[in-house]
Protein backbone atom coordinates (compact mmCIF):
# COMPACT_ATOMS: atom_id res chain seq x y z
CA UNK A 1 0.00 0.00 0.00
CA UNK A 2 1.47 3.56 -0.89
CA UNK A 3 1.23 5.81 2.38
CA UNK A 4 2.61 9.15 2.73
CA UNK A 5 4.96 9.57 5.32
CA UNK A 6 3.55 11.72 7.75
CA UNK A 7 5.22 13.25 11.25
CA UNK A 8 2.96 12.11 13.49
CA UNK A 9 4.40 8.77 15.76
CA UNK A 10 0.96 6.84 14.90
CA UNK A 11 0.48 4.68 11.12
CA UNK A 12 0.56 7.45 8.08
CA UNK A 13 -2.29 7.23 6.12
CA UNK A 14 -2.94 5.85 2.58
CA UNK A 15 -3.53 8.43 0.22
CA UNK A 16 -6.40 8.40 -1.95
CA UNK A 17 -7.32 9.71 -5.28
CA UNK A 18 -8.50 13.61 -5.08
CA UNK A 19 -6.92 14.08 -1.61
CA UNK A 20 -5.35 17.58 -1.25
CA UNK A 21 -2.12 18.31 -0.45
CA UNK A 22 -0.86 21.64 1.69
CA UNK A 23 2.37 22.67 2.59
CA UNK A 24 5.09 25.43 2.47
CA UNK A 25 6.58 25.31 0.08
CA UNK A 26 10.27 27.11 0.01
CA UNK A 27 9.91 29.22 -3.06
CA UNK A 28 10.78 32.62 -2.92
CA UNK A 29 6.86 33.33 -3.28
CA UNK A 30 6.03 31.65 -0.53
CA UNK A 31 6.88 34.01 2.26
CA UNK A 32 4.40 36.74 0.39
CA UNK A 33 1.61 34.16 0.09
CA UNK A 34 1.57 33.13 3.59
CA UNK A 35 1.59 36.54 4.93
CA UNK A 36 -0.98 37.80 2.77
CA UNK A 37 -2.94 35.27 3.13
CA UNK A 38 -2.78 34.85 7.00
CA UNK A 39 -2.01 31.35 6.80
CA UNK A 40 0.61 28.69 7.01
CA UNK A 41 0.19 27.10 3.96
CA UNK A 42 1.54 28.61 0.58
CA UNK A 43 1.06 26.02 -2.13
CA UNK A 44 -1.56 23.02 -2.55
CA UNK A 45 -2.23 19.94 -5.13
CA UNK A 46 -4.36 17.29 -6.52
CA UNK A 47 -3.28 13.55 -5.60
CA UNK A 48 -3.51 11.55 -8.42
CA UNK A 49 -3.15 7.87 -7.32
CA UNK A 50 -2.18 5.73 -10.39
CA UNK A 51 -0.90 2.39 -11.35
CA UNK A 52 2.74 3.86 -12.22
CA UNK A 53 2.48 5.70 -8.66
CA UNK A 54 1.42 8.55 -6.62
CA UNK A 55 2.00 11.85 -7.89
CA UNK A 56 0.59 15.31 -7.44
CA UNK A 57 -1.04 17.92 -9.87
CA UNK A 58 -0.12 20.96 -9.30
CA UNK A 59 0.13 24.66 -11.07
CA UNK A 60 3.51 25.06 -11.14
CA UNK A 61 5.63 26.47 -14.22
CA UNK A 62 4.45 25.10 -16.40
CA UNK A 63 1.41 22.86 -15.05
CA UNK A 64 2.78 19.48 -13.80
CA UNK A 65 1.80 15.57 -12.71
CA UNK A 66 5.33 15.50 -9.89
CA UNK A 67 6.05 12.38 -7.89
CA UNK A 68 4.58 12.37 -4.68
CA UNK A 69 8.30 11.97 -2.87
CA UNK A 70 9.62 15.61 -5.16
CA UNK A 71 6.22 17.64 -4.13
CA UNK A 72 6.80 16.80 -0.52
CA UNK A 73 10.64 17.71 -0.34
CA UNK A 74 10.12 20.76 -2.01
CA UNK A 75 8.22 21.52 1.81
CA UNK A 76 9.43 22.94 4.38
CA UNK A 77 10.69 20.53 6.71
CA UNK A 78 9.06 17.87 3.96
CA UNK A 79 5.92 18.35 6.20
CA UNK A 80 2.22 17.73 4.18
CA UNK A 81 -0.72 18.35 5.49
CA UNK A 82 -3.32 15.97 4.02
CA UNK A 83 -7.31 17.19 3.48
CA UNK A 84 -9.92 14.57 1.89
CA UNK A 85 -13.14 15.82 -0.32
CA UNK A 86 -16.07 14.93 2.42
CA UNK A 87 -18.84 12.39 0.60
CA UNK A 88 -17.73 12.47 -3.14
CA UNK A 89 -17.95 8.44 -4.74
CA UNK A 90 -14.90 7.73 -6.15
CA UNK A 91 -16.45 8.02 -9.62
CA UNK A 92 -16.25 12.52 -9.11
CA UNK A 93 -13.36 12.36 -7.15
CA UNK A 94 -11.71 10.29 -10.85
CA UNK A 95 -13.38 13.05 -12.52
CA UNK A 96 -12.15 15.61 -10.38
CA UNK A 97 -8.60 14.27 -11.11
CA UNK A 98 -9.08 14.18 -14.78
CA UNK A 99 -9.93 17.74 -15.05
CA UNK A 100 -6.61 18.45 -12.90
CA UNK A 101 -4.70 16.40 -15.74
CA UNK A 102 -6.12 17.88 -18.52
CA UNK A 103 -4.33 20.86 -17.25
CA UNK A 104 -0.92 19.92 -17.37
CA UNK A 105 1.29 21.33 -19.95
CA UNK A 106 -0.65 24.98 -19.02
CA UNK A 107 1.61 27.83 -17.82
CA UNK A 108 1.55 28.82 -13.93
CA UNK A 109 -0.56 32.37 -13.94
CA UNK A 110 2.17 34.66 -11.65
CA UNK A 111 -0.53 37.37 -12.50
CA UNK A 112 -3.53 35.33 -10.64
CA UNK A 113 -6.04 36.04 -13.14
CA UNK A 114 -9.07 33.99 -12.43
CA UNK A 115 -9.01 32.43 -16.91
CA UNK A 116 -7.81 29.02 -18.05
CA UNK A 117 -5.08 30.06 -20.17
CA UNK A 118 -2.58 30.36 -17.42
CA UNK A 119 -3.16 28.69 -13.38
CA UNK A 120 -1.75 29.18 -10.11
CA UNK A 121 -2.22 26.35 -7.69
CA UNK A 122 -5.11 27.13 -5.63
CA UNK A 123 -7.21 27.98 -9.15
CA UNK A 124 -6.57 24.49 -10.24
CA UNK A 125 -7.43 22.43 -6.98
CA UNK A 126 -10.92 25.09 -6.85
CA UNK A 127 -11.80 24.73 -10.86
CA UNK A 128 -10.97 20.65 -10.51
CA UNK A 129 -13.56 20.40 -8.09
CA UNK A 130 -16.30 22.87 -9.56
CA UNK A 131 -16.25 20.93 -12.83
CA UNK A 132 -15.24 17.67 -12.00
CA UNK A 133 -17.75 17.19 -8.59
CA UNK A 134 -19.68 20.59 -8.51
CA UNK A 135 -17.94 21.28 -5.25
CA UNK A 136 -16.95 24.75 -4.32
CA UNK A 137 -13.67 24.95 -2.67
CA UNK A 138 -12.37 28.31 -0.67
CA UNK A 139 -12.66 31.44 -0.22
CA UNK A 140 -12.84 33.95 -2.87
CA UNK A 141 -10.94 37.55 -2.15
CA UNK A 142 -9.94 40.28 -3.46
CA UNK A 143 -6.60 41.84 -3.98
CA UNK A 144 -7.74 44.32 -1.53
CA UNK A 145 -8.54 41.99 0.89
CA UNK A 146 -5.70 40.32 1.59
CA UNK A 147 -3.08 41.23 4.26
CA UNK A 148 -1.11 43.42 2.09
CA UNK A 149 0.77 46.65 2.75
CA UNK A 150 -0.16 49.72 0.36
CA UNK A 151 3.01 49.43 -1.17
CA UNK A 152 2.47 46.34 -2.12
CA UNK A 153 -0.62 46.04 -2.99
CA UNK A 154 0.40 48.61 -5.63
CA UNK A 155 3.73 46.80 -7.17
CA UNK A 156 0.61 43.76 -7.75
CA UNK A 157 -1.31 45.73 -9.47
CA UNK A 158 1.68 46.99 -11.14
CA UNK A 159 2.72 43.51 -11.82
CA UNK A 160 -0.63 42.65 -13.77
CA UNK A 161 -2.70 41.05 -10.83
CA UNK A 162 -6.20 42.62 -11.21
CA UNK A 163 -7.60 44.23 -8.95
CA UNK A 164 -11.22 43.54 -8.89
CA UNK A 165 -10.78 39.31 -10.23
CA UNK A 166 -11.33 36.99 -7.04
CA UNK A 167 -8.42 35.25 -6.14
CA UNK A 168 -8.25 32.13 -3.95
CA UNK A 169 -5.30 31.37 -1.44
CA UNK A 170 -4.09 28.26 -1.08
CA UNK A 171 -4.42 28.98 3.32
CA UNK A 172 -8.31 29.33 2.06
CA UNK A 173 -8.43 25.73 1.46
CA UNK A 174 -7.38 24.73 5.44
CA UNK A 175 -10.76 24.55 7.04
CA UNK A 176 -13.05 24.27 4.18
CA UNK A 177 -15.90 22.56 5.29
CA UNK A 178 -16.16 20.35 2.19
CA UNK A 179 -12.60 19.09 3.50
CA UNK A 180 -11.70 17.05 6.27
CA UNK A 181 -8.19 16.94 7.96
CA UNK A 182 -6.16 13.32 8.00
CA UNK A 183 -3.57 14.60 9.09
CA UNK A 184 -1.58 17.68 10.13
CA UNK A 185 1.87 18.10 10.22
CA UNK A 186 3.05 18.44 13.25
CA UNK A 187 5.20 21.83 14.22
CA UNK A 188 5.23 24.04 16.62
CA UNK A 189 2.10 26.55 15.95
CA UNK A 190 3.22 30.37 15.73
CA UNK A 191 0.67 33.30 14.87
CA UNK A 192 1.98 34.65 11.64
CA UNK A 193 3.23 38.56 11.76
CA UNK A 194 5.12 40.83 9.51
CA UNK A 195 8.49 39.81 11.53
CA UNK A 196 7.54 36.03 10.95
CA UNK A 197 8.18 34.80 7.66
CA UNK A 198 9.84 37.96 5.90
CA UNK A 199 10.45 41.18 5.98
CA UNK A 200 8.03 43.88 3.58
CA UNK A 201 11.23 45.25 1.93
CA UNK A 202 12.91 41.61 0.90
CA UNK A 203 9.22 40.91 -0.44
CA UNK A 204 8.66 43.73 -2.40
CA UNK A 205 12.90 43.22 -3.86
CA UNK A 206 11.78 39.69 -5.00
CA UNK A 207 8.96 40.88 -6.48
CA UNK A 208 10.68 43.40 -8.14
CA UNK A 209 12.89 41.15 -10.21
CA UNK A 210 9.84 40.04 -12.17
CA UNK A 211 8.39 43.42 -13.05
CA UNK A 212 9.27 42.69 -16.89
CA UNK A 213 9.08 39.63 -16.86
CA UNK A 214 6.33 37.82 -19.48
CA UNK A 215 7.43 34.35 -18.72
CA UNK A 216 9.72 32.01 -16.44
CA UNK A 217 11.17 28.31 -15.98
CA UNK A 218 10.69 28.92 -12.11
CA UNK A 219 7.92 30.16 -11.06
CA UNK A 220 5.98 28.62 -7.90
CA UNK A 221 4.62 28.71 -4.76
Amino acid sequence: MLVLAAAQPHRPPALRNGDVLLQRSSSSRAPFIRRASRSRYSHVGVVEVAPDGVFVLEAIQPVSRTPLSTWAARGVGREVTVLRPRGLAPAALERVVAQARAWVGRPYDARYRWDDGALYCSELVVKAFERGAGVPLGRRQRLDELALTPAERALAVELGVPADEPLVTPGSLDGDPHLEVVVREMVRVMALSMTSVMPARRILRKFSRIRSATTTDSFTE
